[in-house]
């Protein structure tokens, strides 16, 4: 059996939604494509936010880190915002000018 189960790791991903709400995750997948993700971030350099076992492979990382609630998955809103976010143009800095 897997430690901790998908149905564990759904838990710890939904705890803060109130009741009646959708789930942040609701299935599997959704858990597998979150840590898949997260494993390929690791393997890309980025640090891990739990404290590594010696030769623990970037999957069992990344579970760890969703596991201890370390990983956060966004909502589709909260995706739609952060995008709309990082599109909206930079300001200039005042007193600069074109020629």
């Amino acid at each position: 059996m897997i430690h901790p189960s998908y149905v564990d790791l759904m838990n710890v991903v939904n705890k803060e939604v109130e009741e009646g709400e959708q789930p942040v995750i609701n299935s599997r997948y959704s858990v597998v494509m979150a840590t898949a993700k997260r494993a390929r971030q690791i393997i890309a350099g980025d640090e891990p936010m739990v404290k590594v076992k010696d030769k623990q492979k970037p999957l069992s990382i990344a579970v760890d880190e969703m596991n201890q609630a370390q990983l956060r998955i966004l909502t589709d809103e909260e995706k739609a915002a952060l995008i709309a976010e990082e599109a909206e143009p930079v300001e200039e800095a005042e007193g600069s000018e074109e020629n």
